[in-house]
């Protein structure tokens, strides 16, 4: 096979052809309901190691003057067209399945990623001594819980909207725990944590 796409910041088995890089792209947004922004697809091609920024941006606008992805709103958000879901269900088999499987997991943290920033909310308020971080916990349509705290600077303000949005339910469990004096769930709450931190690779 002639390897035809640009290959800088690809990992080892990563894809080496622009018809490659394509076919995933439309594998990505294959599957029910889903919607990816550009970043989100650079992101999980990037991140992954399967293509090239340059190769996945003139992948991204091939396939949009195609028809194969809708495009809306700005910046703009892909869904796949029927064409497109067709390309992927006839040559998803021309891509590794260790890609295809990869590429769907990090779909799906993703989505559960964007869900849980959407769900709860964290408002960064800058003032002259630094910033309030107010964390909001959703129980869906009931709000279980806000809380503001202070940090010194920017950079720690995003360091905390970033972990309490990893783990919304975690930082609502571990404060209910303390405020009633449940220590044995508190303890559960950081073992579980800890032993999430060692698996993770």
């Amino acid at each position: 096979m002639e390897f035809d796409a640009f290959t800088g910041g690809v990992e080892p088995g990563g894809l080496r052809t622009k018809n490659e890089i394509l076919i995933l792209i439309c594998y990505l947004l294959s599957g029910p309901n889903i919607s990816l922004s550009k970043d989100e697809i650079l992101q999980i091609m990037q991140d992954n190691g399967f293509a090239n920024y340059f190769e996945v941006t003139d992948a991204l606008s091939e396939l949009t003057a195609k028809g194969n992805l809708l495009a809306q709103g700005e910046p703009p958000v892909y869904t796949a067209s029927s064409q497109a879901k067709m390309i992927a269900k006839q040559l998803d088999t021309a891509l590794p399945l260790s890609i295809r499987e990869k590429a769907m997991a990090a779909v799906i943290q993703l989505l559960a990623r964007t869900r849980r920033e959407k769900e709860n909310l964290v408002e960064i308020k800058e003032t002259t001594q630094g910033c309030n971080v107010v964390c909001h916990v959703s129980g869906g349509e009931l709000e279980l819980m806000e809380f503001s705290l202070y940090v010194p600077d920017r950079h720690q303000a995003e360091m905390v909207k970033r972990n309490f949005q990893a783990a919304p339910q975690n930082v609502y469990q571990l404060l209910l725990a303390l405020v009633t004096n449940n220590y044995a769930l508190a303890k559960e709450i950081f073992k579980e944590q800890e032993k999430n931190e060692t698996t993770s690779p």
